[in-house]
């Protein structure tokens, strides 16, 4: 049945499920370390424009991204409680189709940052998805326990976009923050899969949790949280920021390292969780921080 033959019940399904390829969550963390890091760029806000640009721009590459991880893992996603109905998993999006939609989505991407933003920006941009689509999703995901460690630089990239969309370079203080990134992805990412560890086996995926045991997982989480707050409070030297986000980056980091031993302590997956929620809420803050300490310091 063609897309003009449809109900409109049906129209709205297939949208949600076409847009449900793009992992929308996973981009929504992603866009809240861009929009903050272009604004310690500009030390001020840039202009409405520019962000528009630059976050429609990441949302098409990050978009596009998700989109073929999905279309490589359909056969795992299959097995695995967490992710079976996706709309791969249950057939709802045939592979090519969504395959399609997917490189359409990149070439939008780089087009409209190109266009819109600037070259620098367009090149991030895709070679982050090519980093998660090549070295990621096909070679380290179902091959090794690092598999999240080095792919998750790939959700690093969106704050190295940021920066150069308004300086149209790279500095120190944008590397720093990409290590942020780095290192809270796997404790992150860890804490989830403590809680889906049987899915993992089920689709013989070695993420560290399903193969090895939760305090060797936690000892790990709080080696990595140790050198993200380090990081995070390395960047107000690097970036000259002010007390805002220095006093906020050494509270937020204390509170995820306690939630961090706690793993350790308990070996528990209700610890875990809550490892895993204060994570988010953790990236949330410390970069909202960001942007509030620049307006407070310049008043703009």
């Amino acid at each position: 049945m063609g897309v003009a033959q449809l109900s409109p019940r049906d129209r709205t399904r297939s949208v949600r499920a076409y847009v449900a390829l793009t992992k929308p969550r996973i981009i929504e963390l992603l866009l809240v370390t861009t929009v903050p890091t272009m604004v310690v760029a500009d030390r001020g806000i840039p202009s409405v424009w520019l962000m528009v640009a630059t976050v429609v721009g990441g949302t098409l590459a990050a978009g596009g991204a998700n989109a073929i991880n999905m279309y490589v893992d359909r056969d795992i996603d299959r097995l695995m409680e967490r992710t079976k109905n996706r709309p791969l998993a249950t057939g709802e999006i045939a592979p090519r189709r969504a395959l399609v939609f997917a490189i359409v989505l990149e070439v939008l991407a780089f087009v409209w940052l190109w266009g819109f933003v600037n070259l620098l920006s367009a090149v991030l941009a895709v070679s982050a998805t090519a980093f998660y689509v090549f070295v990621y999703t096909l070679w380290l995901k179902r091959t090794s326990t690092r598999n999240i460690i080095i792919g998750g630089a790939a959700g690093a990239v969106p704050v190295l976009v940021g920066w150069s969309a308004v300086t149209n370079s790279l500095d120190w203080a944008p590397l720093v923050l990409f290590g942020v990134i780095f290192y809270w992805t796997p404790p992150h990412f860890w804490a989830l899969a403590i809680r889906y560890r049987d899915d993992y086996r089920a689709a013989n995926v070695p993420m560290l949790p399903a193969v090895a045991s939760t305090r060797t997982t936690a000892v790990r989480m709080i080696g990595y949280t140790v050198v993200l707050w380090g990081l995070s409070v390395l960047f107000s030297a690097v970036a000259e920021m002010g007390l805002v986000y220095l006093v906020s980056a050494s509270v937020l980091g204390a509170v995820f390292l306690f939630y961090a031993v706690q793993v350790l302590r308990t070996q528990a997956t209700a610890s875990a969780m809550r490892l895993f929620s204060y994570s988010i809420t953790y990236i949330t803050l410390l970069f909202a921080a960001m942007a509030v300490d620049q307006v407070v310091r310049t008043g703009v």
